[in-house]
């Protein structure tokens, strides 16, 4: 858990329930309920290959604001065709049904096994359940029932002051493989109760996803059925609707160190990893091109099985700012460092490097690898870890 204590936030409730949608005693139904007059926006996968949920989520999104987001574990309901996506709206107007709205003011949300429908006597038996069971201090169990591959439950929480009322964020996300900074690289669902315009709401989700979840990497994969949503429920203080605004300004700082917080926490839970990995670089001609370079490190497998066994084989590292597909790069002007240690200068080995202070920084549980190209102001960075044996043991038995 990244954080011992959050606070709940006022018109939000969740519940998580064991239905059995796979395995059993496990936490594997989440259902959050939104106040009335809350509201939300959303980022989604660019993985052609969208799940169902995902495109009946970003649907109902575009028509209402939504009352219910309902997630399951166990299977993605991905790659099913017409009989998922006939699943889907099946378990929407169950859900709507219960609670008494429409079928569209509900989020559909799955996770799991690509390419497998889910029974639907889970969701006909949990879902009245989950509706008795929801409370605002349960974001620790929502936490756990949206788990898969994940070892931790992921929570973060803030309160900020702004003329004198308490506004409150919490957050919570899953995943721990399939990662990849390509909008979106997980599931995240992260509220606040102050009263933020749609506007702000649509353009801020996109903003702190570009700073915070497309900036992390585990193995390079874009997920099916990625999602992160930015809900406010509006029940503290007055609206907020003007970016340049003071208020406005210490919100979006309070929720990026949220979102942050909970990107960093997927790489330090990732599959396997026994590493947490920054890299940094500057000096490009443009912040894509700094992006595209510290990407093109982050995602390489050489790099990333030389950092599981602390060999400070930086050949690797410049071979992928060599290859990263970018215009211009003149490589007599590239810098590398490994955290303080200076591996490179103007293209070729510096002359203050020794192989002890590499494999001395590389034996350390967190890394930085910051490079410099020298052609301009553009900076870039990625948040990644290592790859292990338990990495391979993992995915190899995802489905056993």
């Amino acid at each position: 858990m990244t954080q011992t204590e959050w606070f709940p936030v006022a018109g939000v409730k969740l519940a998580a329930i064991a239905a059995g949608i796979k395995k059993p005693n496990k936490k594997d139904l989440v259902v959050i309920e939104l106040a009335e007059g809350s509201r939300a926006a959303g980022v989604f996968t660019t993985n052609r290959f969208q799940a169902a949920p995902v495109q009946v989520a970003r649907r109902n999104l575009a028509e209402k604001s939504p009352r219910y987001l309902m997630i399951n574990t166990g299977y993605a309901n991905a790659g099913t065709g017409d009989k998922g996506h006939a699943y889907c709206e099946e378990t929407c107007l169950l859900l709507s049904e219960l609670a008494h709205c429409a079928p569209s003011e509900v989020l559909p949300f799955s996770t799991g096994v690509i390419g497998a429908t889910f029974p639907m006597e889970p969701f006909e038996e949990g879902l009245p359940l989950a509706l008795d069971d929801l409370s605002e201090h349960h974001w620790g169990r929502a936490a756990e029932g949206i788990m898969t591959t994940d070892t931790v439950p992921k929570v973060a929480s803030r309160r900020i002051e702004l003329d004198g009322d308490t506004i409150t964020i919490t957050g919570i996300a899953k995943g721990a493989g399939m990662i990849k900074p390509n909008m979106a690289t997980m599931l995240g669902f992260i509220a606040t109760d102050a009263n933020v315009s749609q506007a702000l709401l649509d353009q801020w989700v996109k903003a702190l996803a570009d700073r915070s979840f497309n900036r992390i990497t585990v193995d390079g994969d874009t997920s099916t059925n990625d999602a992160c949503m930015l809900i406010a429920s509006g029940q503290v203080g007055a609206e907020i609707n003007d970016r340049a605004d003071r208020n406005a300004e210490l919100l979006y700082q309070a929720l990026e160190t949220v979102f942050v917080e909970l990107a960093q926490a997927l790489i330090r839970d990732a599959e396997g990893a026994t590493k947490f990995v920054s890299i940094e670089v500057s000096g490009a001609r443009s912040d894509r091109d700094a992006q595209i370079v510290a990407e093109t490190i982050g995602h390489s497998p050489l790099v990333k099985t030389a950092l599981f066994a602390s060999d400070p084989n930086w050949g690797r590292i410049l071979a992928a700012v060599g290859r990263a597909p970018i215009e211009t790069l003149d490589v007599n002007k590239v810098a590398v460092w490994l955290s303080e240690v200076e591996l490179v200068r103007e293209g070729g080995v510096a002359d203050s490097y020794t192989e002890e202070q590499g494999a001395a920084v590389m034996a350390r549980p967190e890394i930085t690898i910051r490079v410099d190209l020298g052609a301009g102001d553009g900076t870039g960075q990625v948040w990644t870890c290592d790859f292990s044996y338990d990495y391979v043991k993992i995915n190899a038995e995802y489905r056993t």
